[in-house]
């Protein structure tokens, strides 16, 4: 029997809880850290401990980067107010944030206020002089100021600030993507001075607390000026982790990226944001997944998603709660979202894209036999309820049977078509196909006026429904696509080789439960093979299934 996991995420869900909660239901935590090492990945080291959060009593989960301000870099030990996590960088700063969100340096001038990301769209940088009681303080020459930004790649921009009734602002607008190092440099007759105030954009976390770490300029490692989508897959891709641990590990980055991609405009490969890059939330997803497949692989399922309302501070000003990414992610699955009178955000967009690619379905628990209960902690001290992630492992009753099937989640479109030439639709099969739909496919049928026609019919992942849906109206004759969502059960798939008379050859195997019910040789390798020996493809595919046939039964 398979078990079941049920997330009961009445009080919402990050990273950082789920593994937690994993960890508190038995997965080994030596073992889990083990795994994580595969991914090569340096500059930190796992703080887990048993604590209690609302008198309840449960596991904390915690990524120390192992830098000079490791204890600060805790991902669940700080509250950023800003989508941009700073840290300080220069002797003369002071680790606080002003009043509109910017670092506050102390000067000859005063204190002054950097800030970024406010109203303006594109944003601009803006600077702030107070008194020591923030009262407004006296405005230098706005000649007399001078801030360069220097980026990864080595780009380096100047801006110039002109005045405004109680601060200055930059005259040219400040580019995408929102990771640099700021020199501020300030004259004062003929003495100079100079701040360096490093920004790395975190778009995940906001004010959750639970998930991201303010990088250190000091480290080395990449994670200091974030990683993007494509980096972050072949980190995963060329670990020595289980194949199944590195397709859902990739498949959660992909749907952050996607997200991500829409709130700002963009392709997802062209996002190049702080969250995706960090090592802790590289840790965390991947710890899920193989924390999972230390549990056995259990499906998964989950309660309602609830979150809390409130305003988060976004990079171009506040935003009410849920944050944008959040929304994205469990919109794309289809997963339906309520709101609580919690004042604070409950589910972080890690969090949302584990639940939309973990949990089969949504609801209230019904006919699990609870055999453990495991509750990973969170930061927050919530108002209206414990900040804990309950997790239930168990199995099914009532007769119910489970099974150690694959699940996941397609779109089906579909669309009827009377008036299209069969060559252009045959050239759209293949155009489809190319692009990356799961399969493509035509049924005749009989239209209105008793026309023959074609249901054109696609199957893709959820989060490429927008792009086949588009192909469809632009390559096709159809006014319109009907869109539904499917959930799949697929047998565990493996490719294994197999020696022949003829050579080497590779064959699909699907199991379920642990016994092979399938076994399809690979066209491509048959057909090499075949070519090869000059003999019909049908006899090098009967070869094929003898030679497995025969290891089996060894």
């Amino acid at each position: 029997m398979v078990k079941t996991l049920y997330l009961d995420i009445f009080s919402g869900i990050s990273g950082d809880m789920f593994i937690g909660a994993l960890i508190d239901l038995g997965v080994d935590a030596h073992q889990l850290e083990r795994e994580l090492e595969k991914l090569g990945l340096k500059g930190y080291h796992l703080h887990i401990s048993r604590r209690q959060k609302s008198s309840i009593e449960g596991v904390k989960f915690d990524v120390h980067l192992e830098d000079h301000h490791a204890d600060e870099h805790a991902h669940s030990g700080s509250e950023p107010t800003s989508d941009l996590e700073r840290e300080p960088g220069h002797g003369h700063m002071h680790d606080m944030l002003g009043a509109h969100g910017g670092q506050v340096l102390k000067t000859s001038f005063g204190q002054v206020e950097l800030s970024v990301f406010e109203t303006n769209v594109p944003p601009r940088f803006r600077l702030y002089f107070t008194k020591e009681k923030g009262k407004t303080g006296i405005q230098p020459d706005a000649s007399s100021i001078l801030v360069e930004t220097k980026r990864p790649a080595g780009a380096r921009q100047t801006f110039k600030f002109k005045r405004h009734r109680d601060y200055l602002e930059a005259t040219e607008e400040l580019p995408e993507p929102h990771d640099f190092m700021a020199v501020l440099q300030l004259k004062r007759g003929t003495r100079l001075e100079r701040f360096e105030i490093p920004f790395v954009e975190a778009h995940h976390h906001h004010s959750h607390g639970t998930d991201a770490p303010i990088p250190n300029e000091h480290s080395h490692d990449h994670h200091a000026h974030g990683r993007d989508f494509t980096a972050i897959k072949q980190l995963i891709a060329k670990s020595e982790l289980s194949d199944w641990v590195k397709e859902k590990a990739i498949a959660v980055f992909h749907r952050i990226a996607v997200a991500e991609g829409k709130v700002h405009g963009l392709p997802p490969g062209q996002v190049h944001f702080h969250e995706v890059g960090a090592v802790d939330s590289i840790v965390d997803i991947v710890g899920v997944a193989v924390g999972l497949e230390l549990l056995g692989k259990p499906r998964v399922l989950a309660g309602l998603p609830v979150e809390g309302t409130g305003w988060i501070q976004c990079a171009h000003g506040r935003f009410p709660i849920p944050a944008p990414a959040t929304l994205n992610i469990l919109g794309a699955r289809g997963i339906a979202l309520s709101q609580c009178d919690e004042p604070n955000e409950l589910i972080t967009p890690t969090g949302a894209a584990l639940l939309a690619e973990f949990a089969e379905s949504f609801g209230l628990m019904e006919n699990l036999v609870a055999e453990r209960i495991g509750f990973g902690l969170g930061q927050r001290d919530n108002k209206t309820r414990p900040n804990v992630l309950r997790a239930i492992l168990g199995t099914a009753s009532g007769g119910t049977s489970a099974h150690d099937w694959q699940t996941d989640n397609i779109a089906v479109l579909e669309a009827n078509l009377d008036d299209l030439n069969p060559e252009i639709l045959g050239c759209f099969i293949d155009q489809a196909l190319a692009a990356g739909a799961l399969d493509v496919f035509f049924t005749p049928v009989q239209m209105k006026k008793n026309r023959p026609g074609s249901l054109l019919t696609i199957l893709c992942a959820e989060v490429d429904q927008d792009k086949f849906c588009e192909l469809l109206l632009r390559e096709t004759s159809t006014f319109g696509v009907r869109r539904s969502m499917a959930q799949r059960r697929k047998l565990a798939r493996e490719i294994i080789h197999v020696r022949t008379p003829f050579g080497e050859a590779a064959i699909k195997i699907g199991k379920l439960d642990g016994k092979v019910l399938h076994a399809s040789p690979e066209f491509e390798s048959c057909k090499k093979l075949a070519a090869q020996a000059k003999l019909p493809l049908k006899k090098v595919y009967t070869e094929v299934l003898k030679a497995f046939h025969s290891a089996e039964s060894l």
